[in-house]
């Protein structure tokens, strides 16, 4: 059974505050669509090239620059344990909770953050029927609240594209007997968009405290507005808080797939016998911990990132394109047409791009690469779209 996102529009946006079952459902064919063509133009990608590595690759939200020498020197040293199910583990859970200023219990690992979406999902939402929160947004704890037969009440967001926290903290109250969750990324994914932090506080302060708030914080080490900041201090204030944290993206272990969660004990101890037994290899666990203590590296990924994408997107609005302002390493682009059409004329010019993401057809997320990549995708671009090459912004 599908979960079915009942989505407000512009004429029915009194509708969607009143309750969920007076909402005109969406089931996730659209969002499940986009990820296929993203697979499918890869696939296409590699079939047309034999070489994937000769492909620039702005699709996935990626660290282009890889892991750090300290990080990949404490991988390749933990090498040795490749033949010991977990123990020793580089002390990682202590790391994380050394970081957060949480005990040990507070903290419990995932195989890439992805397996915390799905527990989490797991443990809250068999006895309920909704997960609260936004569209587009990062689908997968909607997505994975299929597996427990749950609907979903996402928001559309504001015009500024922002998550409409009096409309999610009004659909919450209204629906509290029927909510399991209420599911935050912060900043958002794919709008790059950050929820403030007062707005984080009245939402806490607004809805049943029995109401669990799960936020993921995937792109946290990336912000620099000072009105955005970890919701973690909620955890240490004993709110009903879940804090998912990657390290796929500014610590570049996409695919060594390392995650965790942040949450009071009696959430932890709900969540840790649903993760996979031995979910974490040994390898990861200790890249990971070097990682935390790499803050020389972090600073220098979190500057080039932000230098890289503030350079690109004001090309790009001086072209005359719509561009939404980004906290993360990657941003969005109105683009005015299809955006798989223009994935496709992309991809043919060696570059990889985002998906769609429903409602937002006609806007293009890509993300940050290196300088070298995105001076070849600013070309690209102009190829693409040639005759809007001299207009210049109005804003």
């Amino acid at each position: 059974m599908d979960t079915n996102i009942a989505r407000r529009n512009f004429m029915g946006r009194l509708a969607a505050v009143l309750g969920y079952a007076s909402l005109a459902p969406l089931g996730l064919s659209a969002q499940r669509r986009g990820r296929q063509e993203a697979a499918a133009a890869v696939k296409s990608a590699l079939d047309k090239k034999a070489d994937y590595d000769k492909f620039t690759k702005l699709a996935n939200n990626e660290n282009p620059y890889g892991p750090s020498e300290a990080v990949m020197k404490a991988m390749t040293d933990a090498w040795k344990y490749a033949n010991r199910y977990g123990y020793p583990d580089g002390g990682i859970v202590e790391a994380i909770a050394e970081l957060h200023k949480v005990k040990p219990e507070n903290v419990v690992l995932g195989c890439g953050s992805s397996e915390i979406l799905k527990i989490v999902d797991d443990a809250f939402l068999p006895d309920h029927k909704l997960v609260v929160g936004v569209d587009p947004t990062y689908e997968t704890v909607y997505r994975y609240a299929t597996n427990s037969k749950a609907k979903a009440i996402a928001l559309p967001l504001t015009k500024t594209y922002d998550a409409d926290m009096k409309a999610i903290i009004h659909a919450t109250k209204l629906n509290a007997r029927d909510v399991g969750l209420v599911y935050i990324c912060n900043p958002n994914n794919p709008t790059g968009r950050i929820v403030p932090k007062d707005e984080i506080k009245l939402l806490l302060d607004s809805i049943p405290p029995d109401v669990p708030v799960f936020i993921d914080e995937a792109y946290h080490h990336f912000v620099d507005d000072s009105n955005y900041e970890s919701s973690v201090k909620y955890i240490l204030e004993g709110r009903k808080v879940i804090v998912a944290r990657t390290f796929s993206k500014i610590a570049a272990l996409a695919g060594m797939r390392l995650g965790y969660a942040v949450a009071p004990v009696e959430i932890i101890d709900m969540l840790k016998p649903l993760v996979v037994s031995y979910n974490v290899n040994a390898v990861v666990k200790y890249g990971g911990a070097a990682s935390l203590k790499d803050i020389a590296h972090e600073a220098k990924m979190k500057q080039l990132n932000k230098q890289i994408r503030d350079r690109t997107t004001n090309e790009l609005k001086a072209m005359g394109f719509e561009v939404i302002p980004s906290q993360t390493n990657f941003f969005m682009v109105n683009v005015k047409k299809d955006v798989a059409q223009v994935g496709e004329e992309f991809q043919k010019k060696g570059i990889l791009v985002g998906r769609k993401f429903p409602p937002m057809n006609e806007w293009l997320r890509v993300s940050v690469g290196t300088d070298d990549e995105m001076n070849r995708f600013m070309k690209a671009f102009k190829e693409v779209f040639p005759a809007e090459k001299t207009t210049q912004s109005k804003a």
